[in-house]
């Protein structure tokens, strides 16, 4: 079966043979597929009426576990942007009744965010959503090739993962 991708590394090995074009046959297949997981994404947090950034943001939230509530520093942490980005993205999270600021009991300037159970069941409807597109996508591939590739795919983004600061 032949792509998108063969079609371009060879017109490159065709025109430019002096060059190794071996990357372009993983890595843009990589950015082809982020792509279509980025359409994907948007598909499934649409369905319920929240965008990509804002399930982010909940999800962080929903994974820390009960009472569902982190610092403002550790969701800058998790959902790496910037503190005016998250003191506005949570701001807006508030409007929209899925989160709340609460006082930090162990810091008197402090504040936790934490999920509401609007903001939960949105985070898990949208997460079953996504899981639900994203399975349709790995479809094609079987349990063992699945988790071959996680094994591999793991090897590429952990070094960005374990960059300190």
């Amino acid at each position: 079966m032949e792509d998108e991708v063969d079609r371009l590394v060879s017109a490159w090995r065709r025109e430019r043979p002096d060059l190794d074009v071996e990357p372009l046959e993983v890595l843009s297949r990589v950015s082809r597929l982020a792509r279509h997981l980025d359409r994907a994404r948007r598909l499934a947090f649409s369905e319920h009426a929240l965008e990509p950034w804002e399930f982010d943001v909940l999800t962080s939230l929903r994974r820390a576990g009960d009472p569902y509530q982190l610092s403002p520093g550790q969701l800058l942490t998790q959902t790496l942007v910037t503190s005016g980005t998250m003191t506005n993205r949570i701001d807006r999270l508030a409007k929209k009744g899925l989160v709340e600021r609460l006082p930090d009991p162990s810091d008197r300037r402090g504040v936790l965010v934490r999920l509401t159970a609007v903001g939960r069941d949105r985070a898990d409807q949208a997460l079953a959503g996504l899981l639900s597109q994203e399975r349709a996508i790995l479809g094609e591939l079987s349990a063992a090739q699945r988790s071959e590739l996680a094994g591999l795919l793991r090897q590429l983004t952990a070094p960005f993962d374990n960059i300190p600061g």
